[in-house]
């Protein structure tokens, strides 16, 4: 038989295992600490761990294991559109955490040719995804102070057919203006470039709900919204997100998604956390403090 490697195709070949933090079960076996007397900074997930409501939800759904899982997540969709009001779950697509639908949006609208902008540095994955579908990421450098210069980034734009933005961006949890940020979507949308925008990390902000667009997508048909049930809900092991969007991109979204993506423990979890206000005003409560604290510690460095 030929060798394998032969047989793969040229944009595998080249693809790089994908290396990330929060990797505790590896840390332990090199060091011999137990576990859970390893301390994660690397994943920026909720300190405080998931709400006792979605655990709650996990663990009842435990009955339906023996049968396969809303391969749509209808519920999930649902209880989604009613959070943010003024959509419904047309309006939602339902991941296998958020970095699915990364994927899933590169491999569904790169063509041959294609590139994809992204600012550098960001989050890697978005790179990856492109990589993946055999087409070009091009990059944007940041400004010394990590912000996005509008106008260059609007001239970088010119060609391209996606662009990915994290908001606040991962790693450097620098916030986009929404002056910069509308100007880039609307130049975006005259030259019918589709924009990914990550607000993954937006609800530890403080201002969060003035500062997400998820009202917008009627507005923008080109802007596509992804969130997370990872970070400030916690269920980082179970593996759910979604994105937001017209009904069009989310349309070809759901067809190209493989099915039973989410599994019906991390569908029933996903929805209980959504509806636990209070647990999230306790952990919004708690970074608040912790911030002003780390802050206040970090300025004593000389």
């Amino acid at each position: 038989m030929k060798p394998i490697e032969s047989l793969v195709r040229d944009n595998v070949k080249n693809l790089k295992p994908c290396v990330h933090g929060a990797e505790v079960l590896g840390a332990a076996e090199e060091s011999g600490f137990k576990p859970e007397a390893i301390l994660d900074f690397s994943s920026s997930v909720n300190p405080l761990g998931p709400s006792k409501r979605a655990l709650d939800a996990a663990k009842k759904a435990f009955s339906l294991i023996a049968a396969y899982p809303d391969s749509n997540s209808n519920e999930l969709r649902q209880v989604i559109a009613s959070h943010f009001g003024r959509m419904n779950k047309g309006n939602v697509v339902v991941g296998n955490g958020s970095t699915e639908l990364m994927y899933l949006f590169a491999e569904a609208f790169m063509k041959k040719g294609d590139t994809a902008l992204m600012p550098a540095p960001t989050f890697g994955e978005y790179e990856s995804a492109v990589r993946k579908t055999g087409e070009t990421p091009k990059f944007a450098k940041l400004s010394k102070t990590f912000t996005i210069n509008a106008e260059s980034f609007k001239r970088e734009m010119t060609g391209a057919k996606l662009v990915f933005l994290c908001n606040p961006n991962n790693p450097t949890s620098m916030l986009i203006s929404q002056e910069t940020l509308t100007g880039i979507i609307e130049k975006a949308l005259e030259q019918d470039i589709l924009v990914f925008l990550d607000e993954d990390f937006l609800e530890f902000v403080e201002e969060e709900k003035n500062l997400t667009m998820i009202g917008k997508i009627n507005k923008y048909p080109n802007l596509f919204i992804l969130r997370s049930f990872t970070k400030i809900f916690g269920l980082t092991g179970l593996r759910v997100g979604y994105g937001i969007a017209n009904e069009e991109i989310i349309n070809v979204l759901s067809c190209a998604k493989i099915p039973w993506n989410v599994n019906c423990l991390a569908q029933a979890a996903a929805v209980a956390a959504l509806n636990d206000e209070e647990h999230l005003q306790v952990t919004r409560e708690l970074i608040k403090k912790e911030k002003v604290w780390l802050q206040a510690e970090l300025g004593e460095i000389n």
